[in-house]
Formats: structure tokens, sequence, C-alpha cells
């Protein structure tokens, strides 16, 4: 069973009113009366600053965060995963892998790898990755000083003014907004892996929806065809005087009804293809896109419901998302306590030089004072927003549960339909149809009887198409309910679980 994830002691204790001074992770508290001389937020500076210049400034990693997303989509939707790769390389590579797909039959698979190498509206999503990694990188970087000049002459006297000033503020903060940054950009992989099963489900749903149209296609052209020549025979009969009127009437319905499932079933087929075509980034659907006569049988045994239910609490990536979106905001919450009073702090090296004078030299120091804002109101909307990312952990986990088994019910329901059509009815209705053409080559039944048959096959058959795409499209929603849905609530919750920390020192 999955749980929100329970405050940290640092939020617990803000709860109490006699609350000790809050430490940033990682920083230890200084025992009173020790070390005076040397104020807390002068030290954390220095040692901020210290390990700035022994770490240098912060570069982007040479994947991007690739690796991690390709690996994190690859435990859910397996090895066409591989394709992100491919996706990250020139144009010609890119064509060259997609020319290799297309030439053949689309599987499944072989659909997805196509979609996730040039599909624009995945790669816009993917994008938000490199915005978290640039966010990390900025924030690593030091804030450039600032340096001010002022010339002012009068009265045959020159005042010239020189100011370099450094923001202290953002070295004390550094190390918590970094700390913060990472968490966010872990986040944004999660969430970018989550938008990758999400178009791969897309993709499989649209080639199972085209592949069933397809196929459905070709058997109310049959179905058409039967239902013309039998439209034939019933109106020489009648004119010969051997058919009523109400029978040939009834046969001319069934010819009319066939036309006009004929008739949805082109429209069905084309729109399949074009749906698909739209998911793999082809400009429309055109003789390239290749796909199988029919639809595979379902698999001879289901999955069983214990394993799918506790695969989905360790794969969903939309649980993660919440929990990762939790711990982003409680280290945010940190960093606003650590900021609450004491925003801007500058200090800097300044002269002056007047005509006629020795030139002054000093320095300079700026902050805010909190004599109207005490960082209350800021403080309270970050506990705020904590509360509210352990309700939506609490929610999603919650959904996900009730997802997982409602998936897994219509996935089992609809496997044993298929298997019904497939094994027992389909079969039946071939077996009886032959009875009833023995019995009327023996002059055993009507011609009537023969083609009441037919046209109770035609429907057993086409249920029994039916019934297998159902089947596929109930696999691949259990297989998204496993992984876990991409949600743009916690997308957004992702991007602003920091925004605190821009304000108290971030880039």
């Amino acid at each position: 069973m999955v749980h929100a994830v329970p405050p940290p002691a640092d939020f617990l204790l803000a709860t109490s009113r006699a609350t000790p001074p809050w430490h940033p992770p990682g920083a230890r508290a200084t025992p009173t009366g020790a070390r005076r001389g040397c104020p807390l937020v002068v030290r954390r500076a220095v040692n901020a600053a210290s390990a700035l210049l022994v770490a240098g400034c912060a570069t982007f990693s040479p994947d991007g965060g690739r690796g991690d997303l390709e690996r994190l989509a690859a435990e859910r939707i397996g090895p066409t995963a591989r394709a992100l790769d491919v996706a990250a390389q020139d144009e010609a590579a890119r064509r060259a892998f997609v020319d290799a797909r297309l030439a053949q039959a689309l599987t499944p698979d072989t659909a997805v790898e196509v979609a996730l190498v040039q599909q624009p509206g995945l790669q816009a999503k993917l994008a938000e990755l490199g915005i978290a990694e640039a966010d990390l990188v900025q924030t690593g970087r030091l804030r450039n000083p600032m340096f001010v000049y002022s010339n002012k002459r009068g009265g045959g006297i020159v005042d010239i003014e020189r100011a370099l000033m450094i923001n202290v503020a953002s070295l004390v903060t550094m190390p918590l907004a970094l700390d913060l940054e990472k968490q966010r950009f872990e986040q944004a992989k999660l969430v970018a892996a989550s938008e990758v099963v999400e178009s791969a489900a897309a993709v499989r749903r649209a080639w199972v929806r085209a592949v069933a149209a397809q196929e459905r296609l070709a058997y109310d052209e049959q179905v058409l065809a039967s239902a013309e020549a039998a439209g034939e025979l019933a109106r020489r009969l009648a004119e010969a005087g051997n058919l009523s009127p109400l029978a040939r009437m009834r046969e001319q319905a069934f010819r009319a009804d066939a036309a006009a499932g004929l008739a949805r079933a082109r429209h069905d087929a084309l729109a399949g293809r074009e749906r698909l075509a739209r998911l793999l980034g082809q400009p429309d659907a055109d003789a390239r896109l290749k796909l199988p006569a029919r639809l595979p049988d379902p698999p001879a045994a289901p999955l069983v419901s214990a394993v799918v239910e506790q695969a989905a609490m360790d794969r969903r990536l939309d649980v993660q998302v919440a929990k990762a979106d939790t711990e982003a905001v409680a280290r945010a919450l940190g960093l606003t306590r650590a900021t609450r009073f004491v925003n801007v702090l500058e200090v800097g090296y300044a002269n002056t030089s007047t005509t006629g004078e020795a030139r002054q030299n000093g320095y300079e120091i700026e902050v805010e004072l909190p004599l109207f804002d005490f960082g209350d109101a800021k403080l309270a909307r970050a506990e705020a927003r904590y509360r509210q990312a352990l309700a939506r952990t609490a929610d999603v986990a919650l959904a996900a549960r009730a997802e997982v088994r409602e998936a897994y019910s219509a996935y089992r329901t609809s496997w044993e339909l298929a298997k019904l059509y497939r094994d027992e009815v389909v079969p039946l209705r071939k077996r009886i149809s032959e009875e009833m053409l023995l019995r009327y080559n023996g002059m055993l039944s009507s011609v009537f009887e023969l083609l009441a048959d037919a046209r109770v096959q035609a429907a057993s058959v086409a249920a029994a198409i039916e019934a297998n795409r159902d089947y596929w499209l109930a696999e691949n929603e259990l297989q998204l309910a496993l992984a876990g849905r991409s949600s743009p609530a916690l997308a957004a919750a992702s991007r602003a679980a920091a925004r605190p920390a821009e304000s108290a020192g971030g880039h």
C-alpha cells in the first residue's frame, strides 16, 4: 500500500510555538555562546564561496538526462525506448531509422519506435527536460557581480564613486537552491518518462484500432458481395413466383444494411490510418503506412490480478512524480525559512575620488530591512503548498490503485469474451453453416433458411473482430495503468515546486 510521504521533522517542529532555529539540510546547529565572533550568515557565505571556488561553475550533463529517461521508459515500455537515443541524433540518422521500419508492415513496437523518433508533440514535451537542466546549471553558477560608477562635476570639483557589489544572500542560499533544482531535474525525468509511456500507449491504441478497422473493412466487403448475390437470387425467385414479396424485401434490407456497414467501415479504416499517421509524425497516411491484415489472437492465459496491482504500485510514474513533488516542496519550505527575513544582502568594495582630496577606500553593504514584511505570508504560503503536495500524493496513490483494479477488470472481461468468440462462437457458427449447406444440398432445408443463417454468421464474425480489438485495447490500457499516466496537474506542480527559491537567491 502506498502512503503519502510523511512530513519531515523540520515541518513538524515548525507547528510548535517553541521552535528552535531551523537549519538547512546538512547544516549543524552552533551551540549557544560558541563562536560569537563569527556571525552564522558570514560563516555560511564563506563556506559556500569556498565550495564554489573548488567545484567551479556548474555545467551541463553529457546527455542532458536522456540516459536516465531512456532507462525509466525502458522499464515500462521495453526495448522500444532505445529509439529515444536515435531521436537525439542528426536528421539523416533519424530518417534512415524511420524508413527502415516503414518499409515493412508495422507492428506495435515498430510503430512506437517511429513515434518516439519523429512525433513533434512528444519532442515538445521532452524539451521540458532540457529546461529543467538549464535551471539546474543556472542555479549552480555565481551571480555576476555588479559594478556601480558615479561621476559628478560642479564648481571645478569632480566627485567619482566606484563600487563592486557581490550578492552574499545568493551565496548563503546556493547550496539549498542547488539541492532543490537537482530534485526538480530528477522530477522532470519522471515527468518526461511518463510522457513517453503515455505516447507509446496512444500509438499502440491507434495501431490496434487501425488494424481492426482494416480487418473489418475487408470482411464487410465480403458481406456486401454475399448480400448482393443473395439479393439477385431473391429477385429471380420472386420473378418466378417462388418467393414472397416479404422475403424479397428482407433480402433487400439486408443488402442495404451491408452497404451502409461497408460505408462506415471505409471511413473508420481511413480515420484509423490518419490517426496512426499523425501519432507517428507522418504527414499523411500514404501507401508507406503498411499494416498487417488482422490483429493477433489473445494469449492463452491472462495476467494474474495480485501480481498486476503490486507491479503498479512499484512502477507507476505518477505516484513517483507526486512523491518527488512533495520532497521538492519540503526543500523549498526549508529555503523559505532560511531567507524569511534577509532576502537581499549585498557586500562590495567601494572607493570615492574627489578633486583635491585623497581617495577614500572602504566597503558598502546593502541589506533589505524587514520593517513592513516579516516574511510570515511567504512562510505560510510555503507551508500550505507543502500540505497541498501531501494531499495530492495521497490522492494520486488512491486513484492509482482504483485505476489498476478497473483496468484489470476490463482486461480480464475482454480476454474472456475474445476467447469465447474465438474458441466457441465462431467455430460453432461455422459448423452450423456447413450443416445448413449439407441440408440444403440434400433438399432438407430451403434457400431462405440458408440465407438467414448467412446473416447470423456475418454478425457473429463481426462481433468476434470487435471482441479481439477490445481485448488488445484493454491490454494496452492495463499496461498504461501499470506504468502510470502523465498528469498535467503534476507537471505544473513540479514546475512550481521551486518558485520560492528564485526569490530567495535562485537564478
